[in-house]
């Protein structure tokens, strides 16, 4: 981190968290009799508190979306180039809201949390939950903040699922929503994936069911596998060329099966700081909340309907290099919006840099979303 701070960083911020008391009843039939939010704010909540937008994270994500905890971070938040002053989300006009979704392992009630009943980690017997937990449980954060309307929930991928269910489950709640990179549902095949991902974590033995906390050990193979996969996915075909082709580590073959492309060395470093980071339990768990997203399946599998009762003003965004979550895929959102006549702006960024593009600096990703929230009142 550098010795003092960008002009137009947030600084240094301090994780809050609050503790709602009120049993929550989840999509799965259990509940939760209280529940714990990690969150972090940047920027002034206005007199009528009208100023505010939540940041929804995805899969891997947090509540640290920008600035620094610690004067000794390496890097700031993960979306830190779009939220500051002067930048896409201006924390000199806005008041911005990120919490670690309920499930989360960085601070939020999760499978790494203590169970009350039995005084362990809750591991595999943390409920699984839907996007529609997630919206509720951020409901009472809301409240807790006094603010009765969002000037605009935020979310790119499994964040912007998020952004949907609010503006369905919440429409006075909301003025204005950006999907970013995001999709109506998975399809077979990304379903097809975060399964693959899971029995990587299954089959490791140092797994124990979900219960490795007991047996003070990681499944790190097992974890460090679905990051990998995973990875692959975010990335598109032409950015790996790109930045990897078949470049040779040592710059000869070695006909053995150690890294000997570079593409294999950054997988591996992917896979392995990932272990670090993350919670092996929560990764289970975040899969299946993407796996479940399906909107129009409360409405007879009718998109457009599961639309008709919001209120908020739409900016879908897509890249033409997400395979993952395809700009036909965005396309069918707007689509949906436009049968139920809402008002829906969309952008199709030309970026071949795979789903992971949302999270980059690209200049005219960066235009859109200025344009748009400059007429944010």
């Amino acid at each position: 981190m550098p010795e003092t701070f960008a002009p137009d960083s947030v600084g240094l911020v301090e994780t809050q968290y609050l503790t709602v008391k009120n049993s929550l009843q989840l999509d799965c039939g259990r509940s939760l009799a209280d529940f714990t939010l990690a969150y972090e704010t940047y920027g002034e909540l206005n007199a009528d508190k009208s100023n505010a937008l939540l940041i929804c994270h995805a899969l891997s994500g947090d509540q640290h979306v920008a600035g620094y905890n610690s004067v000794d971070d390496r890097k700031p938040g993960w979306w830190d180039n779009c939220i500051g002053p002067g930048k896409p989300f201006d924390t000199s006009r806005f008041f911005i809201v990120c919490p670690n979704n309920l499930g989360g392992c960085k601070g939020s009630s999760g499978p790494n949390t203590i169970n009350p009943e039995t005084g362990k980690p809750y591991g595999p017997d943390f409920p699984l939950l839907t996007v529609h937990d997630w919206v509720i449980s951020q409901g009472y954060l809301a409240d807790e903040l006094g603010i009765q309307q969002w000037a605009a929930v935020i979310g790119g991928s499994l964040g912007g699922m998020q952004v949907m269910q609010w503006a369905i489950d919440y429409p006075d709640r909301l003025r204005h929503a950006l999907v970013i990179a995001a999709t109506p549902k998975l399809t077979a095949q990304n379903i097809a994936f975060n399964e693959v991902a899971r029995q990587a974590i299954f089959s490791d033995p140092d797994f124990h069911a979900g219960r490795f906390y007991e047996h003070n050990t990681i499944p790190r193979q097992g974890l460090m596998l679905a990051r990998m996969l995973g990875h692959i996915t975010y990335l598109s075909d032409d950015a790996m060329r790109e930045k990897f082709g078949r470049d040779l580590r040592e710059g000869k073959l070695n006909f053995g099966f150690d890294v000997e492309f570079q593409v294999e060395s950054y997988l591996r470093y992917q896979g392995k700081s990932f272990v670090d980071r993350f919670d092996a339990n929560t990764y289970l768990l975040m899969t299946k909340v993407l796996d479940y997203f399906d909107p129009a399946l409360q409405f007879n599998n009718n998109l457009p309907r599961a639309f008709d009762d919001t209120n908020a003003n739409f900016l879908v965004i897509s890249f033409t290099g997400d395979w993952r979550f395809t700009p036909a895929r965005s396309r069918e959102i707007v689509r949906a919006l436009v049968v139920a006549d809402k008002k829906v702006s969309y952008a199709e960024i030309d970026a071949e840099l795979g789903h992971d593009a949302f999270l980059t600096p690209i200049p005219e990703y960066h235009g859109v979303l200025n344009a748009y929230m400059d007429n944010i009142e």
